[in-house]
């Protein structure tokens, strides 16, 4: 999750062509052997070396000093340093990028908290699913790690790269079908189906899938697939850009935290975490080195110099996208559940992501070397709301929230104190509300509730008490009058 902005390395592909390497000084035969050997820069996360060291690495160098190889030399010598405006460029999109999924993803988790589809009801993180999340993520980055050290790379890409391509479509599906529904044209012959698997027969049958689609999220889908084919072939980084906008936007609007005890969770523990395999050990920069897969996102510095073809790349991992903005989306939940049409939680997470993304720049630029974005960004994202709850003196009542997993967001028993005396006009409780436990706003509320002890027996005699006295009081009624 670390993210790595510097110009070193990047994803997309190193041609070398035999003009190019005249010009360059070194012989074809070199080039074309080089090309051979090389035929993409390893997307590298957690690392920030120039382009001499990674050639080096990836060529097998001798080390220190050793003197590089005729490819490395060309290849140092035909990267130039990025100009600040590519920098600022690169920096710059990357937050826009960062900051559109989560913004977007954010809005559609309220509605997708409402629905009733089961294709598209969110998957509710507990704090007992955030305490483990650290120990599963670092027991499969140490696997993927021992995978690459052991079997080829090549052989477990190609698997890797065939799974994403399918994930891609799918997400990038969902993503692009609330856009593209507005181009359809009213008498679109729009027809639903059902793919639904089940396990078993008769009273023992299980679902196992059930996703429901029409045609207009097959035509979505063909539209994604034209993007999965061109990723799939070129590795273009905008190819790679569509999946992990995606990828990034999905697991915002589908992942939910059910209260901010359970995000505060999470994101101390990720913190640690990220500190731990980027600093620690060099476990991350090597799994990173390996893995071809859309699980960042990509920009070029040289994009003013090279186009489209630029290949000198900063990135930002996904982790530092979707963690922090599950963490926002909750607080808009909040928001929306406190029913004072405003969304101050949210706006101030928002700023701080902005803030500790923009620090992460600022430090990673003073001393050249890759950060872990979570580093910056978990106090940001928690802190400055928490100093927004002190301040308004509703501590208490975020860490009491909780959001449901299915159907609406519900308050909590303090906001239905608030709001129990303001009728609601066509309101319905099961629009609104999922769990038994909640209070009904259109139901008597007890206010008192009396202390009962003692045995059964005695419980019992004292029921059959009061439930006599009514009727000695309608016996008397006739002689008092």
């Amino acid at each position: 999750m670390a993210a790595c902005l510097c110009g070193g390395v990047g994803g997309g592909r190193n041609r070398r062509s035999p003009s190019n390497a005249r010009r360059a000084g070194v012989p074809v035969t070199h080039a074309r052997a080089h090309a051979r050997r090389v035929t993409h820069f390893r997307p590298v996360r957690g690392t920030c070396r120039c382009a001499m060291e990674e050639a080096a690495a990836l060529n097998g160098s001798a080390g220190p000093g050793a003197s590089p190889s005729p490819p490395a030399a060309a290849t140092a010598s035909a990267r130039p340093p990025a100009t600040p405006e590519g920098m600022a460029l690169a920096y710059g999109s990357l937050v826009l990028m960062a900051l559109l999924p989560i913004f977007f993803g954010a809005l559609r988790s309220v509605s997708c908290a409402k629905s009733k589809n089961s294709s598209e009801m969110p998957e509710t993180i507990t704090s007992r699913d955030a305490a483990r999340f650290p120990i599963v993520a670092s027991c499969t980055l140490l696997g993927l790690y021992l995978f690459f050290k052991i079997f080829s790379q090549e052989y477990i890409n190609l698997l890797l790269s065939m799974y994403f391509f399918v994930l891609g479509i799918l997400a990038l599906s969902h993503t692009i079908s609330p856009m593209m529904n507005r181009f359809f044209p009213a008498n679109f012959p729009n027809k639903q189906y059902q793919l639904l698997f089940t396990q078993g027969s008769g009273e023992s049958k299980e679902e196992i899938v059930n996703y429901e689609f029409d045609t207009k999220d097959l035509v979505c889908l063909a539209l994604s697939s034209v993007v999965g084919v061109w990723y799939l072939l070129r590795k273009h980084w905008i190819a790679n850009n569509l999946f992990g906008l995606a990828f990034s936007l999905n697991g915002v609007e589908l992942l939910h935290l059910n209260n901010v005890s359970t995000g505060c969770i999470l994101l101390g523990g990720l913190f640690i975490y990220d500190v731990f395999w980027v600093f620690g050990t060099n476990v991350m920069v090597t799994v990173a080195k390996s893995f071809e897969a859309p699980i960042k996102l990509v920009f070029p510095q040289d994009l003013l110099e090279k186009g489209l073809e630029a290949d000198n790349f900063a990135m930002l991992g996904l982790g530092d996208i979707v963690i922090p903005g599950i963490f926002i989306a909750l607080l808009l939940r909040f928001d929306i559940s406190l029913k004072k049409n405003t969304h101050t939680y949210f706006y101030t997470s928002f700023v701080a992501y902005i803030f500790g993304l923009g620090l992460t720049i600022f430090i990673m630029h003073i001393f050249k070397h890759a950060q872990p974005a979570l580093l910056y960004l978990v106090p940001a994202c928690i802190g400055f709301p928490l100093l927004v709850a002190l301040a308004k003196g509703e501590v208490t009542e975020m860490f009491r929230w909780a959001s449901a997993g299915v159907g609406a967001v519900l308050p909590t028993a303090l906001e239905h104190r608030k709001h129990a005396d303001v009728p609601t006009p066509g309101h319905s409780w099961r629009d609104s509300y999922e769990s038994s436990a909640e209070i009904l706003p259109h139901t008597p509320r007890l206010t008192h509730f009396p202390t009962v002890s003692g045995s059964p027996a005695s419980l019992a005699d004292s029921m059959q008490q009061k439930l006599s006295c009514p009727r000695r009081r309608r016996q008397q009624s006739p002689s008092a009058m």
